[in-house]
C-alpha cells in the first residue's frame, strides 16, 4: 500500500494521508487505475500520473460500477 500526503499539507507532520491501492490482478504493471477510500468518496487516479487529476466517486456509485463489472 502506498501512502500519499496531501500536497496542501506542506511540511506539516499533522496531516491526512491517503492509501492508494491497485488491483492484485495488475501484478507489477504500471499502467493501472488506483483507488483510495476517503471518508465521503472513492478516489480514482491513473498510476502513471500520481500527481495528475483524481476522480472522486460516491461510494454507492462505485459499488454499483464494480457490481456491473463482476456480472
Amino acid at each position: 500500500m502506498i501512502w500519499r500526503k496531501s500536497s496542501y499539507s506542506g511540511t506539516e507532520a499533522n496531516c491526512v494521508e491517503i492509501a492508494w491501492r491497485k488491483s492484485t490482478y495488475s501484478a507489477t504493471e504500471t499502467n493501472c487505475v488506483e483507488i483510495a477510500f476517503v471518508p465521503t468518496a472513492v478516489a480514482v487516479r491513473d498510476s502513471k500520473n500520481v500527481d495528475g487529476p483524481t476522480l472522486a466517486v460516491e461510494p454507492g456509485a462505485f459499488a454499483a460500477f464494480l457490481g456491473s463489472l463482476r456480472s
